[in-house]
């Protein structure tokens, strides 16, 4: 056997895919903090914080301080990335990735219901009071910690 192999000839209009399309940004707004309003040109937004993903890499050090550098980016030609100069870039990957900053009384409400949760059960397993959870389900501003332990509950508990 040579180990020549050969590619059958797919023509000028076939199209090969490998999965589902990378993430494209029509537009990113810079919010307050570390935050941004990111929207994909599918038409999908959120509001996403990048605070820990910068401290979490040394070489995103400048941007940590710098409020004049953070807001300085740009979308990339390609509109697969933020990037600031000095070869600083962030992929529209990972913004995907990152969880929606803001957690709503109504996703709140959703949550408990999608796992069958009562007051006193939500209580329980995020370690805060009765009042406080009957207070998330009406109106009360709800803290990042309190919303990303919410998802990670509803990712992690058997519905019933």
């Amino acid at each position: 056997m040579s180990g020549i192999v050969s590619i059958p000839d797919l023509g000028d209009d076939d199209i090969i895919t490998a999965g589902p399309a990378l993430p494209r940004l029509a537009s990113v707004v810079p919010l307050d903090g570390r935050k941004l309003h990111v929207r994909f040109e599918d038409g999908r937004e959120k509001t996403v914080d990048l605070a820990a993903a910068l401290e979490s890499r040394r070489f995103y050090k400048p941007l940590r301080g710098d409020d004049e550098l953070f807001r300085s980016f740009r979308i990339s030609e390609y509109r697969n990335a933020i990037e600031w100069s000095g070869d600083l870039d962030f992929s529209a990957v990972w913004l995907e990735a990152l969880p929606d900053a803001e957690f709503s009384n109504e996703e709140f409400r959703a949550a408990m219901d999608r796992m069958g949760m009562t007051l006193d059960g939500m209580a329980e397993a995020l370690e805060v009071s009765r009042r406080l959870i009957a207070d998330y389900r009406k109106n009360k501003r709800i803290p990042r910690h309190i919303g990303l332990a919410t998802r990670y509950l509803v990712e992690h508990t058997p519905t019933p």
